[in-house]
C-alpha cells in the first residue's frame, strides 16, 4: 500500500526523531491494554507496510467487512438500542418494557431469573429464594402473554438472553406470534442459545455438551424454515470476557464456537448459504478503546475469510459478521458507582467506532443490584448522546486507516487465528470436535483462568489502575438506595402457575410431552413438538424434564466427577 522508498524514509525519520527529539520521560516503563497487550508509543506507515487495501480493508458492506458489515452503517440508521430488562413477575417487567419503549429504546432485551434459565419451574424446591430475583420468572406461555401485553412483536426486535432452556423460550415466542396472528416470518430478534460458551465460561447447563449442541442445531434448522428474520443463536463472547479472558481469547473462542455450530449444521445437511445469514454474535466492550475497536474489525475480517475458505460460503450475507455489544459488567465498581457512567460511555463509544449492530449500555448501579429506573435512563441516554451529539455515527469506520488501529487489528487477527488453529488441532482438523474435546479436557477453563489471575495480580500490584478501587479512593456510603424486588413477586408467580395448571387440558399436555419424547428417541427436530407443548401450557420444567430423562443431568455428572 505504501511505496518502498517512502517507507524507508519514514523509518529513517523515526529513528532520527527518537534520538534527537524524544527526550521526555514517560509515566510508565510499559504501556499495555486491559488484556496486557503491549502498545507502542507511536505508529507509522512502517507498522502497516504489508497492508493490502482491497483484501485487508476493502469498503463497508463488502468482504472482508473490516470497515463495517453494511455500506452506510449509522448514516442509514443507528444501531439498535437495547437495555437488558427483567425482574419479578411478567407484569413488572412489562411495565419496564413499556417505559423503555416510551423513552426511545428500539429493541427489547429480556433477562430471565435463575429458575427459568436452568429450566425449572417457580414452584420447584430448588427455586426457593430465586424467583424473579435476577430476571423475570417464566413458567408457561401464560407468562409470555403478560410479558408482551400491549407490545407489537411484529414491530420490535426482541433479544432473549437464555441458554439451556432457550428452545422452550423460542417456542413460546413462536406460539405467541401464532396466537396474535403475526406471521412467523415477521418475527425479529435474537435467541442467545449458545451452549458452548456455557460449558466454557458461564456454566449454566442442564444436559451434556453433545445433546446440547444437537438442540442448538435443531433451532437453527427450524429458524431457516419458519422464522427467517429471527436469529436462533447469538454466539456469545461476552461471558467469556466476563470470566476473565483477554480480548483476543474472547474473540477467538467466540468465533470458534460459531464455526463449530457451522460444522454441525453442515453435517446435518443444511446449506451454509441458507443458515449462515441467521447466525449472530455478541461481544463485550471493555475499557481499552483501541483494542476493542481492533477486536471488532479483526473479527469481521477473519470471519469473512474463514467462512469462505473453510466452509464454502459464497453469499455476502453468509460471510458478514453481525454482532451485538454490551458494555463490560466486570468493569463496574461498587465503589463510587457514578464513575461507571464514564466507563460505560467509553465502552459504548468503542462499540460504535467498531461498528456494532446493537448495543446495551450497563447502568451505573449494576455492581450493587438490579438497575434503578434512573440508572437505566442514564444508560439509554448515553447511547442517544453518542448517536445524536458526538458525531461518532456520522462517518463509516472513522478510525479506519489509522496506523495504530490497523496495526492493532492485524495483531489481534493473528492472535485469534493462532487460537483457532490450536482448537482445530485439538479436534484433529474439526473446530467442533476441538471445542467438545477442549471442554472435556478443561482447555478453555485453564486459558481463561490464567488470564484472569494475571489481570488481578496486576491490579493488586497497582500496575492496572481501577479508579476508586486501588487509586483515587474516598470515604463513602457503600449502601445507597437500590432497586428492591417485591418479596410478594414469588407468591403472585406461584398463583398464576397454579391457575394455569388447574385450567389446562392435562391430556393434551401429556400427549405433547410424549410426542417430544418420541421425536427425541427417533432423532427428529425437537422444535415442532416443543411449540405444541408450549401451546398446551406445559411448563418449562415439564418440557426440560423430558430432555433430562433422555440424556441425564450434566450437573450431576460433573458433581460426581
Amino acid at each position: 500500500m505504501y511505496d518502498r522508498d517512502d517507507l524507508e524514509a519514514v523509518r529513517d525519520h523515526r529513528s532520527r526523531w527518537e534520538s534527537e527529539t524524544l527526550e521526555a520521560d514517560e509515566r510508565k516503563d510499559r504501556f499495555a491494554t486491559v488484556s496486557n497487550h503491549e502498545v507502542d508509543r507511536l505508529y507509522t506507515p512502517a507498522d502497516v507496510a504489508d497492508l493490502d487495501y482491497e483484501s485487508d480493508l476493502g469498503f463497508p458492506g463488502e468482504p472482508p467487512f473490516t470497515r463495517g458489515p453494511y455500506p452506510t452503517m449509522y448514516r442509514g440508521r443507528t444501531w439498535t438500542m437495547r437495555q437488558f430488562a427483567g425482574f419479578g413477575t411478567a407484569e413488572e417487567t412489562n411495565e419496564r418494557f413499556q417505559y423503555l419503549i416510551d423513552e426511545g429504546q428500539t429493541g427489547l432485551s429480556v433477562a430471565f431469573d435463575m429458575p427459568t434459565l436452568m429450566g425449572i419451574d417457580s414452584d420447584d424446591p430448588m427455586s426457593e429464594g430465586e424467583v424473579g430475583k435476577e430476571g423475570v420468572a417464566v413458567d408457561t406461555l401464560a407468562d409470555f402473554e403478560v410479558l408482551f401485553d400491549g407490545i407489537d412483536i411484529d414491530e420490535i426486535s426482541t433479544s432473549f438472553t437464555i441458554n439451556p432452556s432457550a428452545a422452550v423460550i423460542y417456542a413460546m415466542y413462536v406460539a405467541l406470534a401464532d396466537r396474535q396472528g403475526v406471521p412467523r416470518s415477521e418475527l425479529r430478534g435474537t435467541l442467545q442459545n449458545d451452549m458452548f460458551k456455557e460449558f466454557i465460561a458461564q456454566k449454566e447447563w442442564v444436559i451434556p455438551p453433545e445433546p446440547s449442541l444437537s438442540i442448538v442445531t435443531d433451532t437453527i434448522e427450524f429458524a431457516v424454515e419458519e422464522t427467517p428474520s429471527f436469529h436462533p443463536v447469538s454466539v456469545s463472547g461476552y461471558h467469556i470476557r466476563e470470566a476473565g479472558s483477554t480480548a483476543a481469547q474472547e474473540a477467538a473462542f467466540t468465533l470458534a464456537d460459531g464455526f463449530a455450530y457451522v460444522e454441525d449444521c453442515l453435517e446435518r445437511g443444511l446449506d451454509v448459504d441458507e443458515f449462515a445469514p441467521l447466525l449472530s454474535f455478541f461481544f463485550n466492550s471493555h475499557n481499552s478503546i483501541f483494542e476493542e475497536v481492533a477486536k471488532y474489525r479483526a473479527s469481521r475480517r477473519l470471519y469473512a475469510h474463514v467462512m469462505n475458505e473453510w466452509y464454502g460460503a459464497e453469499r455476502r450475507e453468509s460471510r458478514r459478521l453481525k454482532f451485538h455489544t454490551q458494555t463490560a459488567g466486570q468493569s463496574l465498581t461498587a465503589q463510587q458507582p457514578l464513575n461507571n457512567i464514564v466507563r460505560v460511555t467509553i465502552q459504548a463509544l468503542a462499540g460504535v467506532l467498531g461498528g456494532t449492530q446493537s448495543l446495551h449500555t450497563n447502568s451505573f448501579d449494576e455492581a450493587l443490584a438490579l438497575p434503578s429506573e434512573e440508572a437505566v435512563r442514564v444508560a439509554l441516554r448515553t447511547q442517544q448522546i453518542i448517536a445524536e451529539e458526538s458525531g461518532a455515527a456520522d462517518i463509516v469506520d472513522p478510525l479506519g486507516g489509522s496506523f495504530a488501529i490497523e496495526a492493532l487489528t492485524d495483531e489481534m487477527e493473528a492472535a485469534m487465528m493462532d487460537y483457532l488453529e490450536e482448537i482445530k488441532s485439538i479436534g484433529d482438523g474439526s473446530v467442533r470436535d476441538g471445542i467438545l474435546q477442549g471442554i472435556d479436557e478443561g482447555y478453555f477453563h485453564r486459558e481463561i483462568q490464567e488470564s484472569s489471575y494475571e489481570y488481578q495480580q496486576r491490579v493488586e500490584r497497582g500496575e492496572e489502575v481501577v479508579v476508586g478501587v486501588n487509586e483515587y479512593t474516598i470515604e463513602e456510603d457503600t449502601s445507597p438506595e437500590i432497586l428492591q424486588v417485591d418479596e410478594m413477586a414469588r407468591d403472585r408467580q406461584l398463583e398464576r402457575l397454579e391457575r394455569v395448571k388447574s385450567e389446562r387440558d392435562d391430556a393434551e399436555v401429556e400427549a405433547a410431552l410424549e410426542d417430544l419424547s418420541r421425536r427425541l428417541e427417533e432423532g427428529e427436530n425437537v422444535m415442532p413438538p416443543i411449540v405444541d407443548a408450549v401451546k398446551a401450557y406445559a411448563t418449562m420444567g415439564e418440557i426440560m424434564q423430558v430432555f433430562e430423562e433422555k440424556y441425564g443431568s450434566y450437573q450431576e455428572a460433573v458433581s460426581l466427577a
